[in-house]
């Protein structure tokens, strides 16, 4: 008996110890050479540890935990923040609320982008931040290292948000796309409508971007909301509010509300609006084609599959009956068929 109950504590502690969780390590041990210094690794589930003047803002987009470390290979060191958030969402928005228009892109991770000894990409739910001691040939492919070596997230916590993928590509401005989910980013990114009209106890979201024109850079936001009902009804408080910064050009497309302003031609601004239109993606619950029951086809066939069934049978027994008259006149002769005409027979004489 105490053998079982040793054992059961083993496997009990075995499970608890191999099960992952959110309090694992975000960064590896070592990847391509680089190897982790212990003591200078620092974890935390304060917001603040990954960004003190920003704590709020990764607060709203759903911050977990990070992880601050040195890594260091053949003389040479490299500083790792990695921030994890409970969805690859989160680490979206963030990664576009880092990002600024001058890094170059850089093909790290899901998405990445650089600005001389700084590396900033994110892959899937984690958001890392790179300072290099200097750049070489191989650091790109350090860092994609790293990036394969980051613990992932699947299933629904792996989508990303539809909402920016309605921002038009033409005339864009690379590296100003952002993605919010609360006021605190909103202000801090200077989008043009308070807070207070976005109406943040609707559960909306947010994505905007710059573009390009002939009178300098326009602005372009997105609002999206649950329902087209809400999205029309804070339309209306949007235009009837006085916002500085304008004029300002806006429309609802299905739930979303689409607001431009900055220094753009109306007839541009009215293309840039007219170029944004929200596509319903319909998913069939309903069969595409009729069950078997109300397939007239299948009810046609099935009368033929019957009549075809009654008449071979009537043909069965029409032979069985045939052949069993047949081996009685063999077996019986002139007994039970074709008896003899004197055979005697009841007869009534009602003269």
């Amino acid at each position: 008996m105490k053998h079982r109950v040793l054992l059961l504590v083993v496997c009990f502690a075995s499970l608890c110890l191999a099960a992952p969780g959110k309090d694992a390590g975000i960064l590896p041990e070592s990847f391509h050479g680089w190897t982790k210094d212990a003591s200078s690794v620092k974890t935390s589930a304060d917001p603040a540890s990954a960004d003190q003047a920003d704590a709020a803002v990764l607060k709203e987009y759903f911050f977990s935990d990070a992880e601050l470390a040195t890594y260091s290979r053949e003389g040479r060191k490299m500083q790792v923040k990695a921030a994890r958030f409970e969805n690859a969402s989160g680490a979206y928005g963030a990664f576009t609320y880092y990002v600024r228009p001058q890094m170059a892109a850089e093909k790290i991770g899901d998405d990445g982008a650089s600005d001389h000894t700084r590396i900033l990409f994110y892959r899937g739910n984690i958001l890392v931040d790179v300072t290099l001691d200097r750049v070489t040939a191989m650091s790109a492919g350090d860092l994609r290292a790293l990036a394969d070596a980051l613990p992932q997230v699947n299933g629904n916590l792996s989508e990303l948000p539809s909402l920016p993928g309605n921002l038009p590509r033409k005339l864009l401005i690379a590296h100003t796309q952002r993605y919010m989910r609360g006021p605190v980013a909103m202000e801090r990114l200077g989008v043009p409508i308070p807070p207070a009209l976005v109406d943040f106890t609707m559960s909306p979201e947010l994505a905007s971007a710059q573009y390009r024109s002939t009178w300098g850079e326009a602005n372009l936001l997105l609002i999206g909301y649950p329902t087209p009902q809400i999205a029309e009804k804070q339309l209306r408080a949007i235009q009837g509010a006085s916002l500085p910064g304008g004029p300002f050009y806006m429309k609802r497309t299905g739930p979303m509300v689409v607001v431009i302003n900055g220094n753009v031609a109306g007839d541009e601004a009215q293309s840039l609006l007219a170029s944004v239109n929200w596509d319903a993606n319909v998913t069939m619950t309903q069969a595409t084609r009729p069950d078997a029951k109300n397939n007239i086809g299948n009810l046609i066939i099935g009368i033929f599959v019957l009549v075809g069934f009654i008449a071979l049978l009537a043909l069965i027994l029409g032979f069985a009956f045939g052949g069993v008259r047949v081996l009685t006149k063999k077996l019986f002769p002139d007994k039970v068929f074709d008896r003899p005409e004197d055979v005697e027979i009841i007869r009534l004489n009602l003269k």
